[in-house]
Parts: structure tokens; C-alpha cells; sequence
């Protein structure tokens, strides 16, 4: 039974296709841009990337001493939103132009309670918006006694100079190191665990765990064409078929 188990697992595994389609150093974030069609990443040096579809890297810039941990598209308002770990803050960029526009400082209490330490352990590390609204994850948080689980925050505020965490997401999964919200769920990746979630905000309730190939999972996102793409902390930017991870 236990080969069985085996061969079938290497089955799966073996339909789940990827592709590298491109190298950026130390990729730490990436979001699908409907209105260029294109895709933007970050690294951890403060560099953006804007690539098409199958890698051709279009544009880059230097935008600091910045270590940018995630990107999300905001079309409505020609933006990119990075998430800068360390300062905890938000990086409001134009994405035409790649300039600063501001930094937002994430006000680092909620309820009275401190849930941002000033800690690497603790920084942020993806970034999604829904329906308008901006939601963050942090790398770790020990809620519970003897249990390191992330958390999501949905934050309000971007358009000043601080925001302030609205609600909390405790979904108890680890190290959740990217966020991208398609077709009505929230998808977080933990590098951990090697997993990919499928989240009903609604419900607050986990709809699947799909088990990823391991590698440094960093930013997930997804073009609508019926792919998904990850940030390898490595530098590389892997595309999957949906249908090959994701199944009804």
C-alpha cells in the first residue's frame, strides 16, 4: 500500500509542469498587472522588474536601499504597492514612470497590542489588494504558547503617511511568505510547509492545501490565462498550468 502511495504521489507530481521563465536575483515578490498584461517583481535589494508574460525582462530600476519583500497591482490608480520589511512600511511606486510617490509606515499595534515586532522573524512579506482593500501578511506571529503561526492584516490608510491595521486573518499556517487574491480566494504560499493555500475571507475558512515541489517559495500570482506564477528566493520565476495544481 505504501509503494502505491508512493507511485501515485510521483504521478501528481510528476503533471504539475513548470517553467522557469526568467532569473532575477533574490525574487521576492511578484503581481500580474491586468491593464500592461505584464508581470512586476521585487527583490530583496530594492530593484523592481516589469517581464511579459514569458520572462523577457522589459524594464528594472533602482528604487533603494529598500528590502522589497512583496508587490501588488493597484490598476485602478496606476500603482505598485511593495511591502519593505524591516521598516514595515508600504512603498507606494507609479507604475508607469517607477517613481516614489510615498512611504507609509504600518502602525505596528492592534487593539492596543503590538503584533509587528521589530524583528526579522516578524517583518512582513506579501501584500494583496481586495476589492480595494490591502491586506499583508507577517513572516511569523506566536499567538498561541508554543505556536509560530502568520497572520494576514487587512490595513487602511495607504493614501497618508501612516496606516493602521483594520482586522486580522489567524489562519494558523507558517511563514506565510506571499499573497494574491483570484477568482473570489485569497492563495497564500508557505515556504515553510511547501504549500499553497486556497482561503475564503468570507468564511475565514482554509477551501484546499495543495502541496508545492519544494523551493524557496517568495510571491505568488496569477495572469488570468490560466497560469500561476512563483518568486523563487533563489532568482528564479517558475509558471505553472492552474490545472495542473489547482483541480475541483
Amino acid at each position: 500500500m505504501k509503494r502505491f502511495l508512493i507511485l501515485l504521489l510521483g504521478i501528481f507530481m510528476g503533471c504539475m509542469k513548470d517553467e522557469m521563465i526568467a532569473k532575477i536575483p533574490e525574487a521576492s515578490g511578484l503581481c500580474y498587472c491586468k491593464n500592461s498584461d505584464t508581470i512586476f517583481v521585487a527583490n530583496d535589494e530594492g530593484k523592481i522588474y516589469e517581464i511579459a508574460l514569458d520572462g523577457k525582462i522589459l524594464r528594472e530600476k533602482k528604487l533603494g536601499k529598500y528590502d522589497l519583500e512583496g508587490v501588488a497591482c493597484d490598476d485602478k490608480n496606476s500603482n505598485l504597492l511593495f511591502a519593505v520589511e524591516g521598516k514595515e512600511s508600504i512603498l507606494v511606486v507609479d507604475m508607469q514612470s517607477f517613481k516614489i510617490k510615498r512611504e507609509v509606515k504600518i502602525d505596528r499595534k492592534y487593539n492596543g497590542k503590538t503584533v509587528i515586532k521589530k524583528d526579522k522573524e516578524y517583518g512582513i512579506e506579501g501584500i494583496t489588494i481586495i476589492d480595494g482593500n490591502i491586506y499583508i501578511s507577517n513572516q511569523s506571529y506566536k499567538k498561541y504558547p508554543n505556536k509560530d503561526a502568520s497572520i494576514v492584516f487587512k490595513i487602511s490608510g495607504v493614501q497618508f503617511k501612516k496606516a493602521k491595521i483594520e482586522s486580522v486573518l489567524a489562519h494558523n499556517f507558517v511563514d506565510i511568505a506571499g499573497l494574491s487574491y483570484f477568482d473570489g480566494f485569497l492563495y497564500m504560499v508557505s515556504d515553510k510547509k511547501n504549500l499553497l493555500i486556497q482561503y475564503d475571507i468570507d468564511s475565514k475558512k482554509v477551501v484546499k492545501e495543495i502541496k508545492l515541489p519544494e523551493f524557496a517559495q517568495e510571491g505568488i500570482t496569477f495572469d488570468g490565462k490560466g497560469n500561476i506564477y512563483f518568486a523563487d528566493d533563489e532568482g528564479r520565476i517558475m509558471k505553472y498550468k492552474m490545472n495542473s495544481l489547482i483541480k475541483d
